[in-house]
């Protein structure tokens, strides 16, 4: 009998509130974005549920913009490998912004692959809060 095909879904991405790695309830979402603004500790990623996968391979890897490390060096990005836990499972993949926050900016992609193919691919816009723009001073005076 053939093994029956993953069924993988994104069920959110965004901002999420603050995840405890050790505990097996996963972050909650905020706010549905690829927009994040630079503010330490902020909490993004995705959650994605993959069904009939049961023991497989899931790779993950969050590719940073440029950050270096103590030394200098560009970090390599962040990438590893998570079994799926059973036939209905919901995965985390996320990050969050430490000191300084001025070297985070940009674009941040996180991809999950299952059996040599991509399942999850989303970018995370990483920048400074922005200030109202000379459309916003005018709009909210009733121009």
């Amino acid at each position: 009998m053939a093994k029956s095909k993953p069924e993988v879904s994104i069920q959110s991405y965004g901002i999420y509130s603050t995840w405890d790695n050790k505990s097996k309830a996963l972050p909650q979402i905020e706010q549905f974005t690829t927009n994040v603004t630079a503010k330490l500790d902020v909490e993004f990623g995705l959650i994605v549920n993959i069904k009939k996968a049961k023991g497989e391979k899931l790779h993950f890897c969050i590719y940073h913009p440029d950050i270096p490390n103590e030394e200098g060096e560009v970090m390599a990005p962040f990438d590893g490998v998570e079994f799926v836990k059973d036939n209905d499972w919901h995965f985390y993949l996320g990050d969050t912004l430490w000191e300084p926050i001025e070297n985070k900016l940009g674009d941040w992609r996180m991809t999950l692959t299952l059996n040599n193919k991509v399942i999850a691919d989303k970018t995370f816009n990483i920048a400074l809060e922005q200030q109202g723009s000379e459309n916003d001073f005018w709009r909210k005076r009733g121009y």
